[in-house]
């Protein structure tokens, strides 16, 4: 691994490790903010991979050692956290990520038929993304509608209830 830096004038990345991974600079100084925020920097583990997240869509493996490496934490410590959270993602996904709730509520108000329209309409399974690179289908156990289901969310944005005749202009909204 290397810690490779560059100037920030360039707005060029400013580290990268053996796997190719570049932390951009702007993501570096988000991160010491957050870690600043907290006594201990493992605090800002989490928002530290939504940041890389958010610019990148995932989370790469490299990236996993550059957050380490700029909060000053172990590389295990960034990765247990980044494997226990659903919603950082470990690998690559679509433009959109459904996520279809199967928490129980959602299970007994339709769940089941939504599930296999979603995936017939997307022509995927769970945990794969269309083929171009739309959207990407994921199970979440619980989404927090419970009132509401069955529910799914589409990137930030939560909808239920939800038919398996509502997803035609439901995924429209989403090119």
């Amino acid at each position: 691994m290397s810690d490779t830096f560059f100037s920030s004038a360039t707005a060029t990345p400013i580290a990268t490790d053996s796997d190719g991974f570049v932390l951009h600079e702007d993501d570096r100084r988000a991160m010491l903010t957050q870690r600043d925020h907290y006594e201990q920097p493992q605090a800002a583990c989490i928002e530290a991979l939504k940041i890389v997240q958010r610019r990148h869509g995932w989370v790469p493996d490299g990236a996993i050692v550059a957050i380490a490496k700029t909060l000053g934490i172990g590389a295990g410590e960034v990765e247990g956290v980044a494997t226990f959270y659903s919603l950082i993602f470990r690998q690559s996904v679509g433009r959109h990520v459904i996520l279809l709730c199967d928490s129980s509520s959602c299970f007994l108000t339709g769940y089941e038929e939504l599930s296999m329209a979603l995936g017939e309409r997307l022509g995927i399974r769970f945990g794969q993304t269309t083929e171009d690179g739309r959207f990407t289908l994921l199970p979440v156990c619980c989404l927090g509608a419970c009132d509401r289901g069955p529910a799914l969310m589409i990137d930030d944005d939560t909808f239920g209830p939800v038919t398996a005749g509502d997803l035609d202009e439901l995924l429209e909204a989403y090119p």
